[in-house]
């Protein structure tokens, strides 16, 4: 059973001291976090309906073996267009690759004070057309 007062966020990262960290740092403050270290893997646990509950966010790291950041969200859009992402990456240049793709950037080391305050500004931003937002 899922908390559904809580969002859930999807973080995908192939370091797994890396996501296990992220993934701590946003439990304490009370986000319900999957963690999957494949993006492959999290691209067929999205298709086939497998989190218990709607993902709120997604956060991935932009290197991945087999497949990079920018191909995981080009191919989530496709049946996610509107889902908040945030990329985490070490390289300035790799935030060109997301141009059209509707995602937040931000550069590594993301300190966990700047990584809740982005996670909160994407969960809780107007933009989101949440009908509880004032206007």
């Amino acid at each position: 059973m899922t908390n559904t007062h809580s969002p859930t966020i999807l973080l995908i990262d192939d370091n797994a001291i890396q996501a296990a960290t992220r993934q701590t740092i946003l439990k304490r403050v009370g986000y319900f976090v999957i963690a999957v270290l494949s993006p492959q893997r999290a691209l067929e646990q999205m298709r086939a309906g497998e989190f218990a509950g709607d993902i709120s966010l997604v956060i991935t790291d932009h290197i991945m073996p087999g497949m990079n950041g920018a191909a995981f969200v080009r191919f989530m859009r496709e049946t996610h267009p509107d889902l908040p992402v945030l990329v985490i990456s070490g390289l300035m240049e790799a935030e060109a690759e997301y141009a059209d793709l509707n995602i937040v950037f931000r550069l590594k080391p993301l300190l966990p004070d700047s990584l809740l305050a982005t996670v909160h500004s994407m969960l809780h931003s107007p933009e989101e057309g949440d009908s509880l937002s004032p206007a």
